[in-house]
């Protein structure tokens, strides 16, 4: 069996996999944010329009940003618990 490494690395485990499909009230969320923002779009002109998308954009980016600092900071997080579970325990003592 290969290892949780090579695992990862040829994509059998997927980290981003978050089961956010199945989640109900994720998805409406998701549809309100799509309709809002169709709405707007298609709804505002000019300078509004424009200022609009920007925000869009500009929140997307953010968002994009947020979400793998999160993701590396779990990671990170998840190794100090493998070193401290490793590297800190006390030998354990042979009793003569």
């Amino acid at each position: 069996m290969k290892s949780f490494i090579e695992q990862l690395y040829y994509g059998n485990i997927d980290p981003q996999n978050s089961g956010f499909e199945d989640d109900e009230g994720v998805q409406r969320t998701l549809q309100t944010i799509r309709e809002n923002e169709d709405f707007l779009a298609d709804t505002l002109t000019g300078e509004e329009k424009k200022r609009f998308l920007d925000f869009a954009d500009a929140w997307s980016s953010f968002n994009g940003d947020s979400t793998l600092d999160g993701f590396v900071t779990g990671f990170r997080l998840g190794a100090c618990f493998v070193m401290d579970t490793f590297l800190s325990v006390p030998p354990v003592k042979d009793e003569e």
